[in-house]
């Protein structure tokens, strides 16, 4: 199975959702979103797959979000995808896609939904967050 990830590596969230597909045994195609934005359509296509409106992928926190006006709720989609495809920054992160779905995971765990293996053993997140416990059962 295919695995990609739309990955910042600046980004705990995406550190940690990256951590997970690979301890499932899969090394999924890492897609650096900030030097490689995906294309437009395909981002539309992401975000419609992912069960969500253009609005609520939008990254507001350490972006240019207020500076553009983007909380203008009269905004379309078109002149939100607009802003993002200029400003990828504003791209919330991380999409995963896989054959099982698309998910905007965050939170990190989210990815476990659309793994062929979500049965990756124990998993602890960077800021010590147990997802995942020594029995192998998921911590809600």
């Amino acid at each position: 199975m295919t695995i990609t990830i739309y990955h910042n590596p600046e980004c705990g969230t995406s550190r940690n959702t990256l951590a997970m597909i690979r301890q499932s045994g899969v090394e999924p195609e890492v897609i650096e979103y900030l030097k490689t934005p995906p294309a437009r359509a395909r981002l539309a296509e992401m975000i419609a797959a992912a069960g969500l409106m253009v609005r609520d992928a939008i990254r507001q926190k350490d972006t240019p979000y207020a500076a553009l006006g983007l909380d203008n709720p009269a905004l379309s989609d078109a002149q939100l995808l607009d802003a993002m495809e200029a400003h990828p920054i504003l791209i919330n992160r991380p999409f995963v896609v896989t054959e099982k779905g698309v998910r905007l995971c965050r939170p990190s765990e989210l990815v476990l939904d659309i793994l062929p293996n979500p049965e990756i053993g124990p998993f602890v997140k960077e800021d010590g967050e147990v997802i995942i416990d020594a029995a192998g059962k998921r911590v809600k």
